[in-house]
């Protein structure tokens, strides 16, 4: 049985060498998980940003990013196949903070089903939701946007080394009442 904080999203690709279908399970989780949002985070970014951080000349920042999660007090969702972790978003307030899925799962669906999860979240307590995407992180910018995220004119530098710049993104969003009127 499915508890309320937990999704699960048919899959009917073809898995395996008898094509049976999988399921994408996105389930509450939190700082206990740390090491497998770390590790999620990791393997995305590595493959995602080489052309930003070049591996052999900005080690990835494993400590920093670590940390980052087992101190998170937000609200963080992660995505589950067949009881594997994909991928995981971080929300907190009207902020998505951190939103990635393995190389493995790109173009599976279970990005959409990732921020249809955190929009949702964050639509429960606001109108509007805002994240930072790198500059030269052509995918990312292209998935928010296909999905009604726009520039708004904030932009950042990176704490890590070459500091690339961050751009902020906002995203209008339905109010969604938290209870039934009387």
């Amino acid at each position: 049985m499915e508890t309320p904080d937990q999704v699960r999203l048919p899959d009917d690709r073809a898995r395996g060498d008898r094509g049976a279908s999988s399921t994408l399970t996105i389930r509450d989780s939190g700082p206990h998980e740390a090491e497998t949002h770390f590790a999620i985070q990791r393997e995305a970014s590595l493959a995602a940003l080489r052309h930003i951080f070049p591996p052999a000349e900005y080690p990835y920042p494993d400590d920093d990013v670590r940390g980052n999660w087992r101190r998170f007090t937000g609200r963080v969702f992660l995505a589950e196949r067949d009881g594997s972790a994909v991928g995981v978003a971080a929300i907190e307030g009207q902020w998505l903070h951190g939103f990635y899925v393995v190389p493995a799962e790109w173009g599976s669906g279970v990005a959409d089903g990732l921020h249809t999860a955190a929009a949702e979240a964050i639509a429960a307590a606001h109108e509007e939701a805002r994240l930072w995407c790198l500059e030269e992180n052509a995918r990312a910018r292209r998935f928010y946007e296909k999905r009604g995220w726009t520039p708004n004119g904030d932009t950042r530098v990176v704490p890590f080394p070459p500091h690339p710049l961050d751009i902020g993104y906002s995203l209008e969003l339905p109010r969604i009442a938290s209870s039934a009127a009387s």
